[in-house]
């Protein structure tokens, strides 16, 4: 009988590990055709772990930071219901991007490790964040066009192939539903009021609907990632598909308020049955993209000084939660029945 060589037996490992990658590989990609759902123990491809990390990093840190824009507004609210309101709305998306840390810790990362990327500019957040509330109309205006436009990229991912990132946001997309008409009604009792507020309103919405646009990413044919993930179906559209659904959603409703969009190229198209619109000016996402919008450096600056600010109610609680732990171990210690002795 010939002697079995050691190249032969690396080899034949060899051949046997690619043929288990395979196959977990197909199991894999069965299950995202089946549109059946990936959870944390499952196999997955490290790219598609990757690239979850990267969209979740993003959404959790475009929760918190959006935090910044309306709660400038909170101590200036025209009244009591309109404060409680925003008050509510802000700690909800606090909780938006609890949700989404805790969502991406499931891969493996941490929530300490995904801040530490935001803070060093490392990772990025949503570009509509870098622009000022100038006026208390602008709370509507985001309520309106920000969180309409987030409702509609985010209700698809209810159905994403990632099973934490789905279930997060069912939740998530119901109170932005309750954000978006805070907003609207917002918008629609200062446009019915006196002919300044009118105005306030209009200037908030033309100053946020081309941003608002710019939140679905850059156009198909220059987005990056976006043939992938839908591919993987973590997403379920295309940017200029949910864009476009947008401007479609958006038309009549600002008909409705009496408020005119400062587009004068938006058109009904029989052919699509969509409305067409005017021209993006990308120059303006890609600077902001980079750090040079109108308030990239101090919601950085703002973010670095709330968490340092924090680092003490942090050490707190995980001396708090070390301290039960400890107490529990030691009680269940306790409670051990003792064996008998000769």
């Amino acid at each position: 009988m010939a002697a079995v060589t050691a190249d032969q037996t690396t080899q034949g490992t060899a051949g046997t590990a690619d043929e288990a990658e395979a196959g977990r590989l197909a199991a894999f990609d069965a299950t995202v055709a089946a549109d059946d759902r990936i959870e944390p123990r499952d196999w997955m491809p490290d790219a598609y772990r990757a690239s979850l990390i990267r969209q979740m990093a993003q959404h959790a840190h475009s929760e918190i930071i959006g935090m910044q824009p309306e709660a400038n507004w909170i101590s200036r609210a025209p009244s009591l219901r309109r404060k409680a309101i925003l008050m509510a709305k802000v700690q909800d998306e606090a909780g938006h991007g609890l949700y989404l840390y805790s969502a991406a810790e499931t891969l493996g990362t941490s929530r300490e490790e995904l801040l530490d990327k935001l803070h060093a500019g490392r990772q990025r957040y949503s570009s509509i964040f870098n622009y000022p509330t100038l006026t208390w109309a602008d709370v509507g205006a985001i309520g309106w066009l920000v969180d309409g436009a987030a409702i509609t990229n985010q209700v698809p991912l209810c159905r994403c192939s990632y099973g934490p990132y789905a279930r997060a946001m069912v939740r998530i997309c119901k109170e932005e539903s309750f954000h978006q008409r805070q907003g609207y009604e917002l918008l629609l009792a200062l446009s019915r009021g006196t002919p300044a507020q009118h105005e306030m309103a209009q200037d908030a919405v033309n100053r946020w609907w081309w941003p608002s646009l710019m939140m679905f990413g850059p156009p198909d044919d220059a987005s990056a990632h976006s043939a992938q993930s839908m591919a993987w179906r973590i997403k379920r559209h295309s940017n200029d598909e949910l864009r476009r659904r947008f401007v479609d959603i958006c038309v009549p409703q600002a008909q409705a308020l009496g408020l005119t969009l400062p587009d004068p190229d938006i058109r009904w198209n029989e052919e699509l049955g969509q409305h067409d619109y005017g021209e993006i000016d990308w120059t303006e996402f890609q600077e902001v993209l980079k750090g040079n919008g109108p308030c990239n450096e101090q919601r950085l600056t703002q973010r670095r000084t709330a968490h340092e600010n924090g680092a003490w109610v942090r050490e707190a609680a995980a001396a708090y939660a070390d301290k039960h732990a400890a107490r529990a171990g030691t009680a269940g210690t306790a409670a051990q029945p003792v064996e008998a002795t000769a």
